[in-house]
């Protein structure tokens, strides 16, 4: 792992191109270009409290803000895991004409989607001091910290599932689906307090599942996470990017043959 370390430092510039290349190509030829960042999530804001506060009214006390801080970073982890998936294969002539860590392209997906959540946090900040619920400073340092276990998360992620669909080009579409029922398997639209007893241990063996609770209880709940919560996003992170390394240091070495 080291050496992969290494040379991802050595390709710094060319993760640094590729991430501007993402964030620029992504709004490529719209009006207001990058401003969708911003944007975009407000809109999301915005369709939440009307919905949730007009037509289809909580018990949970201003929910649309309790789903807002959710799902911003389930976007993010979304994205790793679906969108990271084709990384590889959207580079397809790069990575069969030059030489260069492989790692590279999974690599700068995360990083673009990365800045795309934090971009997305301004907005988040904002509807919390405009619903009322504001931040208590003693607890928001927790929060780089819940970011860098998912950002390491979401990178093991990208890594596992981009260097899978070289070999199994099903498994795109697959994902789609399978995050689709991931995200109702994640304490997203519903407290934990909502599940059975029976049930609530086993939504741990889902690695949102800590991440998001540990969010929530840092901006909505205005309360520093459980020790437990963080240790079981810890865990997890790790796994994940284990996971995801080894996975993708077994199978690049023929990612040239594949494509």
């Amino acid at each position: 792992m080291m050496k992969d370390i290494r040379e991802l430092y050595e390709y710094r510039e060319m993760i640094a191109s590729l991430v501007q290349k993402e964030l620029r190509g992504k709004y490529k030829g719209s009006i207001l270009g990058f401003f969708w960042s911003l944007l975009i999530p407000l809109f999301q804001l915005v369709i939440y409290t009307i919905v949730f506060s007009v037509f289809m009214r909580s018990g949970i006390e201003k929910f649309y803000i309790f789903l807002f801080v959710a799902l911003v970073p389930w976007l993010f982890f979304n994205s790793c895991i679906s969108g990271g998936a084709t990384s590889i294969l959207q580079q397809k002539n790069l990575v069969e004409k030059i030489y260069f860590p492989r790692m590279v392209l999974p690599v700068a997906y995360t990083i673009s989607y990365f800045i795309n959540m934090l971009l997305s946090f301004l907005i988040v900040f904002l509807a919390l001091f405009v619903s009322g619920i504001g931040v208590r400073p003693d607890v928001l340092w927790y929060l780089p910290i819940i970011m860098g276990i998912e950002f390491v998360m979401g990178m093991g992620g990208a890594l596992l599932f981009s260097s899978l669909t070289v070999y199994f080009r099903d498994l795109e579409y697959i994902l789609n689906i399978l995050t689709m029922a991931w995200m109702y398997m994640t304490p997203i639209l519903y407290p934990m307090s909502q599940i059975p007893d029976g049930i609530r241990n086993w939504l741990y063996l889902n690695p949102m599942t800590s991440v998001v609770i540990a969010y929530r209880d840092i901006l909505y709940y205005r309360q520093a996470p459980d020790m437990q919560t963080l240790l079981y996003a810890i865990i997890w992170g790790i796994t994940m990017l284990f996971a995801g390394w080894f996975c993708f240091h077994k199978l690049q070495r023929n990612f040239v043959e594949e494509l």
